[in-house]
This record gives C-alpha cells, sequence and structure tokens, in this order.
C-alpha cells in the first residue's frame, strides 16, 4: 500500500536513475488524467533527449492526444481500467525496475460521517508493487506495449521494434521462466526500506488522525445536543446512536442511575440480529457490574470467563443468568460521574461466541462521551432546579402583594371606622345614649374583626414553621362539631346548619382545639357564601377504616372546578383581594389544611360549578383504642380554646 506522496518520490527516483545513466532503456508511464502528466512534462522532455523509446499514456484532453511533445503520447478511453491506475516501467540494458499500482478504494480507514458532516480530505492511496526484477519489468512492458498498440496502431512498427530490442524471446511468446534474472542495487534497497519506514509512520499517523477526528465529531455532536436542548432524553437518544454508529458494539444503552432496584432501558444501540431491550427492567441493585462501578467509581470490562485483575468483580453467578439469558459475552460500563455522584451509566455489549478485549482508544472515547453526557445532565438538573425556584420567587412575590393588597384592605376599612366612631364620640359630648351605644358597638365590632386578622397571619405563621405542639388524644367528633357550632350560633346570625354525626361514630385521634378551629372556619366560610334561605349541613362517616370523614356542605355560590385546588393557598380570594363582597384574609382554608396535614389527615373541596354549592372534606385518624382505656367525652377540659368558645 502506497501514498500518493511515496509513488511520486519511487517514480522520481527512478527517473532520475535514467538521467544519471548512459543508457537508453524503454520507458512507459501511464497517468490517470493527462492533468497528472503536465504536472511532470518538463521532466519527460529532458528523458526524451535520452531514450527515442519513451511512451507516456493518459486519459487526455484534446491537446495531449495532438501528440505534440517529442515523444509518443497515448490517449486511452476515460472508461479504460487505467483511468485508476499509475504505472512506470523502465527497461535497459543496466537498469530495470518498474511501478505497478491500481487506486485503492475508500477502506476501512475513512472516517465515518457523523450528523452530517463532510468527509476528512485524505490522501490518495494505491496498492501494488514496485521492484526491480527484470522478469517482472519485462512482462509489465510486454503488456504495457500491447496495450499502447491497440490505442495507437500507427505505432505499430515502433512498438514492434522495442519488443525486439528489449525484450528476450521467451517473454514475447509467453514464456515465464526467467526467475533466476534479478538486479539489485544498494541504492534501492536504502530507498525501499526508507519508503516502507515512511509508509508505515504516515499509516499509523493517519489512523490516529481518523480516530481523533472521529473522537471529536462525536464529541461535537453531542455538544452540540446539548447546547439545543436540555432534555436529556434527546441528548441520550442521541448519544446512543451516535457512539454505537462509531464503536459498532452488538449492543449499547445509556441510562441513569436509580435508587430502586432496576431501571428500564429506553435508549438503546443494537446490531439488526441482536435482541432489543428498550422497554425492558434492567437490574441495578442485584448486578454486582453496577455495583462495581458504583462503588468504584471508574469503567468496569467484564468478558465472560475472563476477569479483570486490575478491577476485581466479585461473584458475578448473579449476572450471568442474565447474561446468558440476552446472549452477552462481554460487557463495558463506563460511568457518568459529576462530583463523585453517580449519575447514570453507558453500557456496551459484545455478542458474539468470542468476545475482544475492547481497545484503550474504544474506552477513552466512551469516557470522554459520559463526560459530556454528565454536564448534560447538571444543567438539565440546574435548569429545572432554576425553574422551580422561579416558581417559588413568583409564588412568594405573588403573596406578597396579596399581603399588602388584603392586610391594606382589611385594616384600613375596621381603622377608618374606629376612628370616626371614637371622633364622633369625643366631638359630640351630647350625643344621645343610643347613638352613642351604636358607635361604641361597632367600634368594638370592627376591632375583633381585626384582632381575628392578626390572630389568622400569627396562626399560619406558627403552622407553617412547626412551631405548634400538637396535643393528640382520642376524642368524640361529635362533641367537637358541637364546640363548632356553639362558636358560630353565638358570633352570627348563621342559624341553618344540620348535624348527621352518629353517636357511634368511632373516636378520632387529634388535638381537639385544632380540629374545632377547622369546623369554626370551615362554617364560617359557607354561613359567608351562603344565603340566609340556603342551608348548611356538617356529615360524618367511617372511610376505609382506618379514618373518619366529615364534610361540611353548602348551597352558596359554589367554586369552578379548575380552582378547586387553588382555594387552600394562602390570601386567595375567589373575588379578587379588592373586589370581593364579603370580607376576610384568604387564609382560612390555608390554615385548615396545615392543621388536618399536621394530624394525619387530608382535605379537598367538592363543587359542580358557581351557584352550584361547595362541599369540603377532610379526613382524620381513627384512634387505636387498648381495652383498659376510657374514650373521653370531649375535648373541652384540656383545651383553653374550647374553653374560650363555651364561655362566649
Amino acid at each position: 500500500m502506497y501514498f500518493k506522496t511515496s509513488l511520486t518520490a519511487l517514480s522520481h527516483a527512478m527517473e532520475d536513475q535514467v538521467l544519471a545513466r548512459n543508457d537508453c532503456p524503454l520507458m512507459i508511464a501511464s497517468f490517470q488524467q493527462e492533468r497528472f502528466y503536465r504536472q511532470e512534462a518538463h521532466r519527460y522532455l529532458r528523458l526524451a533527449e535520452i531514450t527515442s523509446q519513451l511512451y507516456v499514456l493518459a486519459a487526455a484532453d484534446t491537446k495531449f492526444a495532438d501528440g505534440a511533445a517529442s515523444h509518443e503520447t497515448i490517449p486511452f478511453d476515460s472508461k479504460d481500467a487505467l483511468v485508476n491506475e499509475w504505472h512506470l516501467v523502465v527497461l535497459g540494458e543496466n537498469y530495470t525496475a518498474c511501478l505497478i499500482c491500481r487506486e485503492h478504494s475508500p477502506g476501512a480507514l475513512k472516517p465515518k460521517v457523523l450528523a452530517g458532516a463532510p468527509d476528512l480530505d485524505q490522501s490518495r492511496r494505491f496498492e501494488g508493487i514496485w521492484t526491480l526484477d527484470r522478469h517482472v519489468c519485462e512482462q509489465a512492458a510486454y503488456i504495457l506495449l500491447q496495450r499502447i498498440a491497440q490505442y495507437r496502431p500507427d505505432l505499430s512498427g515502433k512498438v514492434t521494434q522495442a519488443q525486439a530490442d528489449f525484450l528476450p524471446d521467451d517473454v514475447r511468446q509467453g514464456s515465464a521462466d526467467r526467475s533466476d534474472i534479478t538486479e539489485s542495487y544498494p541504492f534501492a534497497q536504502r530507498l525501499v526500506t526508507y519508503v516502507q519506514a515512511s509508509q508505515y509512520k504516515l499509516l499509523k499517523a493517519y489512523k490516529a488522525m481518523a480516530a481523533q477526528e472521529n473522537r471529536e465529531r462525536l464529541i461535537n455532536s453531542i455538544t452540540a445536543a446539548i447546547r439545543q436542548s436540555l432534555n436529556p432524553t434527546e441528548v441520550f437518544a442521541i448519544a446512543t446512536h451516535e457512539l454505537g454508529q462509531e464503536i459498532a458494539p452488538c449492543r449499547c444503552m445509556i441510562y441513569r442511575s436509580s435508587h430502586d432496584a432496576s431501571v428500564k432501558i429506553q435508549h438503546e444501540f443494537r446490531q439488526p440480529n441482536v435482541p432489543s431491550l428498550k422497554g425492558k427492567f434492567w437490574p441495578l441493585l442485584e448486578n454486582p457490574l453496577f455495583q462495581a462501578v458504583n462503588h468504584q467509581r471508574e469503567s468496569v470490562i467484564y468478558l465472560c470467563d475472563i476477569e479483570d485483575p486490575t478491577h476485581p468483580i466479585g461473584d458475578t453467578s448473579a449476572v450471568q443468568v442474565l447474561f446468558d439469558q440476552w446472549d452477552i459475552r462481554g460487557c463495558l460500563l463506563v460511568p457518568l460521574i459529576y462530583q463523585e455522584r453517580l449519575l447514570g451509566m453507558i453500557e456496551l455489549h459484545q455478542c458474539t461466541s468470542a468476545p475482544h478485549v475492547w481497545s484503550k482508544h474504544d474506552v477513552r472515547l466512551v469516557e470522554a462521551v459520559a463526560a459530556q453526557l454528565s454536564v448534560a445532565v447538571i444543567q438539565a438538573e440546574s435548569y429545572a432546579n432554576l425553574e422551580t425556584l422561579n416558581q417559588q420567587l413568583e409564588a412568594l412575590e405573588q403573596t406578597r402583594s396579596n399581603l399588602i393588597a388584603i392586610t391594606g384592605h382589611e385594616l384600613r376599612t375596621p381603622l377608618s371606622t374606629i376612628r370616626v366612631c371614637l371622633e364622633s364620640l369625643l366631638t359630640e359630648p351630647d350625643m344621645p345614649d343610643d347613638m352613642r351605644q351604636v358607635m361604641l358597638q361597632t367600634a368594638m365590632e370592627d376591632s375583633d374583626r381585626m384582632q381575628k386578622l392578626v390572630q389568622d397571619f400569627l396562626t399560619l405563621s406558627r403552622l407553617e414553621s412547626g412551631r405548634i405542639e400538637w396535643n393528640l388524644e382520642s376524642l368524640a367528633l361529635s362533641e367537637c362539631v358541637a364546640l363548632a357550632l356553639s362558636s358560630r350560633r353565638s358570633n352570627s346570625n348563621c342559624s341553618n346548619i344540620t348535624v348527621d354525626v352518629m353517636d357511634a361514630l368511632p373516636l378520632i385521634r387529634g388535638d381537639g382545639e385544632w380540629i374545632v378551629e377547622v369546623l369554626t372556619k370551615l362554617l364560617d366560610n359557607a354561613c359567608k357564601f351562603t344565603d340566609p334561605k340556603g342551608s348548611i349541613s356538617i356529615q360524618a362517616s367511617v372511610k376505609d377504616n382506618a379514618q373518619v370523614e366529615v364534610s361540611v356542605n353548602d348551597t352558596g355560590r359554589g367554586i369552578e372546578p379548575e380552582r378547586l385546588e387553588t382555594v387552600f393557598e394562602r390570601f386567595y380570594q375567589e373575588e379578587g383581594a379588592l373586589r370581593r363582597s364579603v370580607g376576610g384574609t384568604g387564609l382560612g382554608l390555608a390554615i385548615c389544611r396545615q392543621i388536618v396535614e399536621a394530624q394525619g389527615g387530608k382535605i379537598w373541596a367538592m363543587s359542580a360549578g358557581k351557584k352550584q354549592g361547595t362541599q369540603i372534606h377532610f379526613t382524620l385518624p381513627i384512634a387505636v383504642q387498648k381495652s383498659n382505656q376510657r374514650p373521653k367525652k370531649s375535648p373541652g377540659p384540656k383545651s383553653t380554646r374550647a374553653k374560650q368558645i363555651l364561655n362566649n
């Protein structure tokens, strides 16, 4: 195998031998194209001065076909096989040499095309012989002279004379018994040695360049995918395909690491005759190869019946059954690591009967891809975390805006009323007693309203910060309902409330004070948004023999279905902070959710829509009764909040 530069050097050496000797040899040169001959035309003009038997063949244009040179020019058809060949034959009395080569078609050294990128402009290569063997040179000259006579019949006489002068009878008659004639020169030997060494170094360098280019293209394609998408799924899909195309294993898989026992394979490249693992669950916890990588944080190579002494794996019997099932004879596992954190795995399989050892180049290439994929995963996670933080910041900003709007409205209104009442009492000492009583009553009501607002803020703050000490005990739900109803009837005109709570209901476990608080706030909301002609009911039933489900139902204005979850957010107002027709901070249901969830229950809302009523449901766990434990009759005796309600 020769590169074009080597053939040029050999051709020049052969021509220089002719120019340096007092010999008139037969010379035949075959160029692939006339333009290649034009680059050497000055040398052949000098050679024509030495010998009259000089023939030049080429796929010619019009000028070459005219044969204006002092030597013979033979144009051949562009479809002739000579267009792919490179020949130079020198046959003299004291010196013989021949170069017979055919251009090599692109082979294994050609870089693969990645992501549509163009091929590297590689050096042209030729395969053939360069020899000083006289018999070989005579045979080559005879064949080429025959071809010349076919293309230039007018030269048949000159060709016949050349054969008679330079070729022995046995060659012209087709005999091949001249292997005993061989000539060699020290210069030629040194030249051959130098060319072969140069060829080896050039070929080795070219292989390294091609491998490096393939690696860079693969990394660049993955980097481009990372830049275009922060979705690890898309990046993994591209990396799996490109890596499989480049290394050509039987199977290539890329998956995320997990604390689960197995992971579902979503990204796979495989050869046509290899069964697919896509959609299958691949073991992790019981996979000694995966655990070895997880422990060592290094790549692991495993070939059946051949253990890597540098990375001992231990007992592989657990995974061998799986390998036998999928005909896996060897594998390479390369981890995706970022700051000692295992993010995922690249796994290559060999399914042939005689697996080969992975080359260092392949391992380095996979490790380089793993490094890029690790960056992609971290970037995707960082972006997701950033989006979450942005959403939290937006929620905090919305909360701040709602807080300012609601507190400004809820505080300014009662303060203004109180101020007007006090100013009236101060500036008008002769005010009638009944009017004075109205002023005092109004001021007291707005003062209570402000106190409730501040109390709601403090309560929610304590609940969210976890500064509540819960007094969990076994309670009768019916008595909690009674305390909540007592509070409502003493503070409002909402009296159309029906209760459907059985006395035989099992005891619940919770903090009585806060359960009463939940019921009170739910009844407040129901009364607030229900017309006097509407109805409100409280129902309770056992759910799954483990919880008691309580519901507060009303026939009021209702809630749109898409806002059933939003109503439990802080400062939520159905009509907006400043356009609502009823007062309130929008903290009631948020407080209820914090209380219920802290005691092991859940709370949710149901509504058919506007003007269709609302049902607020919440659950509480049933108390586990011991045989010698007597149930408590009510939450009242230990509940300061309940005492306040009863006193009112």
